[in-house]
């Protein structure tokens, strides 16, 4: 019989760089220990049986928007407001049905590192090239990644890089590429910002195809200092520049870290990012997974709307798509603060404790009671109920009960349904040890 030590770190690992267990993972994974598990959790899967065969989402180039008093434009909203519910749960459905869940996982948190959102960009299509990208690179090299990333149609966008001009500079792009996605606050000058924004000149985005396109004779080809270095810079050779920088390696461990491990206990083990110093995404996290800290007591982590949603209905056996009313689940992703393509600013979504709130727990309650009518709920109606609370922990990957909370369960113990409500929505199941 496993530790609870044991049962904790499988448990954080399983949550924490998947989605949660389906029904009888997290009893299979406890039998055969935290090694098998983080093997199975940490690899790079070379192939995914759902995702493999996914239809792709129905976006495409919708073209320009037709003028307000054209018999047109209710048709083209219409399908505008199709595309991006399309797309939305096309990328839910991937997030609870792929077999080996950690490249979801990290094109999720990709998807808050490098945040663009749907709110400013407007089109379908060049944010579902963009979530291709991050999933196509979401284990790779960051420098890779990265590179393709300040080439980003949606990103440029949404950071003002079409109108960065030689003659009006635009240093958001510049600013943003070098605090929050390669280097960190307080590692770069206000000088680099300027002296970057140059190198950013001459990027002109077509949204809705999501092409970017290049002009030679609009880009500011002389020579820039950037974090005293001088040189010749566009958009690639800066990225790989930046990416290069030792900095680049503390900074993305560090955000590994905060996200995976503990938002409250910051990185200390600085030696942790010589497991990125080729930019190999994969052995960083496979290194962040397995650390010691993991099972440390003190780093538990309140599950994202979006965590908590994915592995509620990886537990439930519920797929997004076929759900009664799809709208529903987005709704009340909105309502709980988390849609997928809808951050709240360039920074991403907050992490951990800030998902506590009164009005946050209401609409859990809420959602997990449409979840449960929808759900299978065989794993525990089918156990004798003494059976039912052990198995629910089992079921869902849940460390322990507290006494309070067993003791709510077993007034529910003859009612699967208001069992399982009560477990999803419990403290032992939001925060994730």
């Amino acid at each position: 019989m496993p530790t609870l030590a044991e049962r904790r770190r499988i448990a954080r690992l399983v949550h924490r760089f998947g989605f949660g267990p389906r029904p009888g993972e997290f009893t299979t994974l406890l039998a055969e220990g935290f090694d098998k598990a983080a093997e199975k959790y940490l690899s790079v899967a070379s192939q995914d049986a759902f995702a493999d065969n996914q239809d792709e989402p129905l976006v495409r180039d919708q073209g320009k928007r037709p003028a307000p008093n054209s018999p047109d434009v209710v048709a083209y909203a219409t399908e505008k407001r199709a595309q991006l519910t399309s797309l939305t749960l096309w990328w839910l459905d991937r997030m609870v049905l792929s077999e080996h869940s950690l490249r979801e996982r990290m094109t999720w948190f990709w998807h808050g590192h490098w945040a663009t959102s749907y709110q400013k960009v407007d089109d379908a299509l060049p944010m579902y090239l963009q979530n291709q990208t991050l999933r196509r690179n979401a284990l790779g090299n960051f420098a890779q990644m990265s590179r393709e990333m300040v080439n980003d149609a949606a990103l440029i966008f949404w950071l003002d890089g079409q109108t960065n001009t030689i003659k009006a500079p635009n240093e958001n792009l510049s600013r943003e590429l070098m605090e929050l996605f390669t280097l960190g606050v307080n590692r770069y000058s206000e000088d680099d910002v300027k002296e970057t924004a140059k190198a950013l000149t001459g990027y002109k985005v077509d949204k809705s195809s999501g092409r970017v396109v290049f002009y030679p004779r609009q880009h500011f080809a002389g020579s820039i200092k950037v974090l005293g270095t001088q040189g010749s810079f566009d958009a690639s050779s800066l990225s790989d520049f930046l990416v290069s920088r030792n900095d680049c390696a503390l900074f993305i461990t560090e955000r590994i870290w905060y996200r995976f491990i503990s938002s409250m206990n910051p990185l200390t083990d600085t030696s942790l990012s010589s497991s990125f110093a080729s930019r190999d995404i994969a052995a960083l996290i496979n290194a962040v997974g397995r650390h010691s800290a993991l099972e440390n007591p003190e780093n538990s982590m309140v599950k994202s709307p979006i965590d908590w949603f994915i592995s509620a209905a990886r537990a439930l056996s519920i797929t997004p798509s076929n759900f009664s009313n799809p709208n529903t689940i987005r709704n009340n992703l909105n309502l709980l603060g988390e849609l997928p393509f809808f951050p709240p600013n360039v920074g991403g979504w907050p992490a951990d404790q800030a998902w506590l709130s009164t009005s946050s727990a209401q609409y859990r309650i809420q959602f997990a009671t449409q979840l449960v009518k929808e759900a299978d709920l065989s794993p525990i109606s089918s156990l004798a109920p003494k059976a039912r609370i052990d198995g629910l922990a089992d079921w869902l990957g849940v460390v322990e009960w507290s006494s309070r909370t067993k003791m709510a369960l077993t007034g529910a113990i003859n009612d699967p349904a208001r069992l399982a409500l009560l477990a999803l929505c419990s403290p032992e199941y939001v925060v994730s040890a």
